[in-house]
């Protein structure tokens, strides 16, 4: 195994274009690192700490953004605007006609598709930026600045998300993998040690036992994501057309199980936040049953809680179907084998492999989906067991982590076997 390693980043190090896609994406990441440490002005850093480190949600939040929250950067908001965006736009095409007759326009429609979602990004993201401003200052972590200043700051918020998109799609067009989620990733690597140092401050020494138990189901977790993430349901094809000898040609048509890959983790933990930032946001109002009614949303969404953990689950498990049916159309499958003369062994050209493979679709989406929700919530699961703070804010950044990176190596592998035809093409 470590031959084949050494062998695959000898081959991706003697390809020109491959590593200057990597050297692209490492300029860019470097840029986002150094403008996420640029600090928004008037808000008070201790107070800033001191509340992050007694509210887990923010913890995590702060993870996912790569420390931009904590430290209160310009790109405190992260890339979460662009998400909810994108959710939301998502769900239109199945809801407006127009919006799902421009989905299908190929390359033209997904570019305008994208343009709408920028432009929704811009105001998701003044209104977080507000919404955020108004948790500080009820916190006391800001005080009640003029209205210009608060212009200001609201201003920069936005333009720091909308900076960190351009980035994200600078990537995607010019280096490596989805630039979104490789920014997403980045942020998480980079908060890790801070994690895990705080982790290990808190930590009593007859805990160690405890941790040596997470520490193994970590192993195994990643384990089982890495062969759930490769594993393909091949569906044989045929073809018509004779070759020489008078010989049929036949190949497999690949189904992974986790067709939706990392995107319904971002989707559904952007969601299934909210009523606690909701929460946060409504303990500040003076009125009693708005509090009482706030206190009530964040107990019941705390990360450790049942209904948390249902509504994680249930948002995981939906929107894996939901970007799945997105990503892989069996009707355009089906038109492009009838097209090259392709067919399934017994199934008829047509409507009938577009039902023929949309079941067997349906029925490993179901595998995958389950899977991947079961592997959102059990860390939270085993941290309520195991009884160790913090650790479970790993499990859901090592799940985000390892699905990156398998899509990073698929596309490295494709970019290689892309290079070696066209080199015997020359």
């Amino acid at each position: 195994m470590l031959t084949s390693i050494t062998q695959f980043f000898s081959r991706v190090a003697k390809s020109p274009d491959i590593m200057r896609k990597l050297g692209i994406t490492a300029v860019i990441l470097l840029v986002f690192r150094i403008v996420a440490h640029i600090p928004a002005a008037g808000i008070d850093r201790g107070s800033l700490q001191a509340l992050f480190q007694g509210s887990p949600l923010l913890s995590m939040l702060d993870m996912f953004s790569g420390g931009t929250l904590a430290n209160f950067s310009i790109m405190a908001l992260g890339l979460g605007p662009y998400i909810n965006a994108s959710i939301i736009f998502q769900l239109l095409t199945f809801v407006v006609p127009s919006l799902e007759e421009l989905s299908k326009e190929g390359e033209f429609g997904r570019e305008r598709i994208n343009q709408y979602t920028r432009f929704l990004t811009v105001p998701l993201a003044s209104l977080q930026a507000f919404g955020m401003y108004t948790l500080l200052k009820g916190q006391g972590v800001i005080g009640s600045i003029p209205p210009l200043s608060l212009l200001a700051l609201v201003l920069t918020m936005t333009a720091g998300t909308i900076f960190a998109v351009w980035l994200g799609e600078l990537i995607t067009e010019y280096g490596i993998s989805n630039g979104i989620s490789f920014l997403i990733f980045a942020g998480i690597v980079a908060r890790l040690p801070v994690t895990l140092g705080q982790s290990i401050s808190i930590i009593n020494p007859q805990d160690l036992l405890k941790v040596a138990m997470f520490l193994v189901l970590a192993v195994v977790i990643m384990g089982l994501i890495v062969f759930m993430n490769e594993a393909t349901r091949q569906i044989p094809i045929n073809y018509a057309r004779r070759a020489r000898g008078g010989a049929g040609s036949s190949s497999y048509l690949p189904l992974r199980l986790n067709q939706a890959g990392v995107i319904p983790i971002i989707f559904a933990l952007s969601l299934v936040l909210l009523p606690s930032l909701v929460s946060q946001y409504l303990a500040g109002v003076g009125n009693p049953n708005i509090a009482l009614l706030a206190t009530k949303l964040a107990t019941s969404f705390n990360p450790q809680s049942f209904v948390y953990n249902v509504v994680y689950f249930l948002l995981v498990f939906g929107f894996t179907y939901f970007y799945t049916a997105i990503v892989f159309n069996p009707e355009k499958i089906a038109e492009n084998l009838q097209k090259n003369g392709g067919f399934i062994p017994g199934i008829r050209p047509g409507s009938q492999t577009t039902k023929y493979v949309s079941h067997v679709l349906n029925r490993i989406t179901l595998v995958g989906a389950a899977f991947l929700g079961l592997i959102a919530i059990l860390p939270s699961f085993f941290q309520n067991t195991i009884g160790v703070a913090n650790l479970a804010i790993g499990g859901t950044g090592i799940l985000i982590v390892v699905s990156v990176v398998l899509e990073i190596t698929r596309e490295l592998e494709a970019k290689l076997v892309m290079g070696r035809y066209e080199g015997l093409l020359r």
